[in-house]
């Protein structure tokens, strides 16, 4: 080894810069070693613990930190550090790309169909929910967060455009409603902490699953709940394999969690994903669309396309709504 190699090397060490260049150094590799445990987790598969599925849920926003770590590594000229950087670019841009096949249904469309699922916290944004309704005209309508008082307007404001009904009643964030214009006929849903009705539409004359889903979402301490609840949606989805299905709702998960990709690899997509609208932010809604995570989705069977998926902004709530137009294709 020459003597400016070995010298390049045994300086090129956060600890082995000039005070300020050592500063920028250290703060680089820390927010590196952050950004590296979050790429790990997501590389291997797994959501780990808290804090790493609060951060993925925000995967995308990871290259921010990158970015600046990696000005950093150049200010100090730490080029190690800077080859760091550069090599964890490489998964953030790999995981950043959709996630889940795509692919037309291969039958003769036999339906069409509009659906819409709101998150309306507390019930809070039911009066700018039933405006959306009106405004959208949708056919199927899941509703999440809708308590009592949310629930009785729903009845007294939207019975004559969706007649038909299934809930689970309760008060806070555990009341969940299916509103539909098509007959619907009752099945189990899926049990959790807040509820998961379900139901079977009579889509004219085809029937047609519907699972509301609103997992508990990954609290400090809650993780295995939550994964405990979006591996129950997943055996859901694969209760009635020969069923054309729609899942949907506030999964308080994104793509880059496993728990939800376990979802999809069931065989279902989601329509944003179909209708290359993924990534689009839906929650908080304060600060979306600038800023934040896709976690209310609308999974479809491979029986359906999506067509004008769009997400929609409604005043007092935390979550935007997603309306998508699906077309059903018979599978012969």
């Amino acid at each position: 080894m020459d003597t400016a190699a070995a010298e390049w090397t045994a300086t090129d060490g956060p600890e082995h810069r000039p005070p300020g260049r050592r500063l920028g150094a250290w703060c680089a590799a820390l927010l590196f070693a952050a950004v590296s445990v979050a790429v790990g987790f997501r590389a291997a598969d797994s959501d780990g613990v808290t804090p790493v599925p609060q951060v993925l849920a925000f995967l995308p926003w990871l290259l921010a930190p990158t970015g600046l770590a990696l000005l950093l590594t150049l200010l100090s000229r730490w080029w190690l550090g800077t080859l760091w950087g550069v090599v964890l670019l490489g998964p953030l841009a790999w995981f950043i790309g959709p996630y889940g096949k795509v692919g037309d249904p291969a039958g003769r469309p036999v339906a069409d169909l509009r659906v819409l699922t709101s998150n309306v916290e507390f019930g809070q944004g039911t009066g700018s929910l039933v405006a959306a309704v009106r405004r959208e005209k949708p056919d199927i309508v899941f509703v999440q967060e809708c308590e009592y008082e949310c629930d009785a307007r729903l009845k007294d404001d939207l019975s004559q455009d969706l007649p038909h009904r299934r809930a689970v009643e309760g008060g806070g964030s555990e009341g969940s409603v299916i509103l539909s214009r098509f007959p619907l006929r009752p099945t189990d849903g899926v049990p959790g902490t807040m509820g998961m009705p379900g139901a079977i539409a009579d889509v004219d004359g085809h029937p047609v699953r519907l699972q509301l889903a609103h997992p508990m979402p990954p609290l400090p301490g809650q993780v295995d709940l939550w994964n405990r609840e979006l591996g129950a949606l997943r055996d859901a989805a694969t209760t009635d394999p020969g069923a054309p299905l729609i899942l949907a709702g506030d999964f308080n998960a994104s793509q880059d969690h496993a728990a939800f990709r376990r979802i999809l690899d069931t065989g279902l997509s989601d329509a944003a994903r179909l209708d290359d609208a993924d990534r689009t932010a839906t929650w908080p809604a304060v600060t979306a669309p600038a800023f934040g995570t896709q976690i209310d989705h609308v999974l479809v069977s491979k029986d359906f396309a999506a067509d004008r998926t769009r997400v929609l902004d409604l005043a007092d709530t935390d979550h935007r709504a997603v309306v998508t137009d699906l077309t059903l294709h018979s599978r012969r």
